[in-house]
């Protein structure tokens, strides 16, 4: 079985598909162009994906007849069309679970970076431009006893609460599409409705799966319903916010600072004025940056192609359907 892998991933996942006899297709370089990742998905009969460049929708299945499924070197699925995936019976494999530490330790990271205007005095010193001591300049914001706001509590946001109520005594409230039972009797966590997920968070973490229609829900008259001192964190997709909006809600005083490892659009521009902002705090989508995680996600879709190859079920599946779509 023919394996066509798009960027380079930890040697372990690629010892794996080698011992399981695969033949393993790598592009040329490092970049494609779209009609080249065509060309190469055409002629394979299985995908394991890295990275959003390309969407997986109605076009890509039509040119790629040959797939037969897909494992994705990440947890998300947003730029994969499962409903088409599954008519077509075709598995859609991802890695959950393994990044869940490591992208909560980033949320972690930023809201403690934008609390204190980490991002704004590093570039100080950087610049040599520590100045005098002044009393009120550069005012961060302490975090004991607040009111942290999950929206999504599923693996990711639950290892955010978890942190924040151990190390500051966070109040936990969150929105989701079920109740987290686990996380209402080992942290205290309180379900509340949307709107008041935004009116009483101190600091707003969204870790929930992107969908198309959840595009922008993040925009400015979402902003001006939250608290002037409160804190935006997004480490889930950059769709999700509107960064026009985020930039005009924290210019006009509607919310306080903003934390994100994913922009809209991502990569952004170097000149996106909300990089002026002192109380913001942006990294370069470095939510699963870790030895740990990345050979865990390597491992494990390496596993979902491994098992697709011997007519067994994947064992992390983002589109489970498929397997009783095709039984009947």
């Amino acid at each position: 079985m023919k394996v066509f892998i798009n960027k380079r991933i930890p040697e372990t996942g690629i010892e794996m598909l080698n011992e399981a006899g695969l033949e393993l297709i790598f592009p040329e370089k490092e970049t494609l162009s779209y009609e080249e990742w065509i060309h190469y998905c055409k002629n394979t009969d299985t995908i394991l994906n890295v990275g959003g460049d390309f969407k997986y929708d109605k076009n890509f299945f039509d040119a790629c007849p040959n797939v037969k499924a897909i494992a994705l070197y990440s947890v998300g699925f947003d730029h994969v069309d499962i409903k088409e995936a599954t008519q077509r019976n075709i598995p859609i494999g991802n890695t959950p679970d393994v990044l869940s530490r490591a992208t909560s330790d980033v949320a972690f990271l930023l809201m403690q970076s934008v609390a204190r205007r980490a991002s704004y005095n590093f570039q100080k010193v950087k610049d040599d431009n520590w100045g005098a001591f002044d009393p009120l300049h550069s005012l961060g914001q302490e975090l004991y006893g607040k009111t942290l706001g999950i929206f999504g509590l599923g693996r990711i946001g639950y290892e955010m609460a978890e942190k924040s109520k151990k190390a500051f005594g966070m109040n936990i409230i969150y929105h989701n599409r079920h109740q987290n039972e686990e996380a209402e009797k080992e942290l205290g966590a309180a379900y509340v409705s949307f709107e008041e997920l935004i009116r009483s968070s101190d600091v707003l973490s969204v870790h929930a799966n992107f969908t198309p229609e959840q595009k922008e829900l993040f925009n400015y008259s979402i902003f001006e319903q939250m608290k002037p001192d409160s804190i935006f964190i997004n480490t889930a997709r950059g769709g999700f916010h509107s960064q026009k909006d985020l930039y005009q809600a924290l210019v006009d005083k509607k919310i306080w600072g903003a934390g994100l490892d994913v922009t809209n659009p991502e990569p952004m521009s170097a000149d996106d004025p909300i990089l002026g902002l002192s109380s913001v705090c942006i990294l370069p989508h470095i939510g699963s940056a870790t030895l740990e995680a990345r050979n865990g996600m390597a491992r494990l879709a390496a596993g979902n192609i491994i098992a697709f190859s011997k007519n067994e079920k994947m064992p992390n599946c983002a589109n489970p359907d498929v397997y009783s779509h095709q039984s009947s």
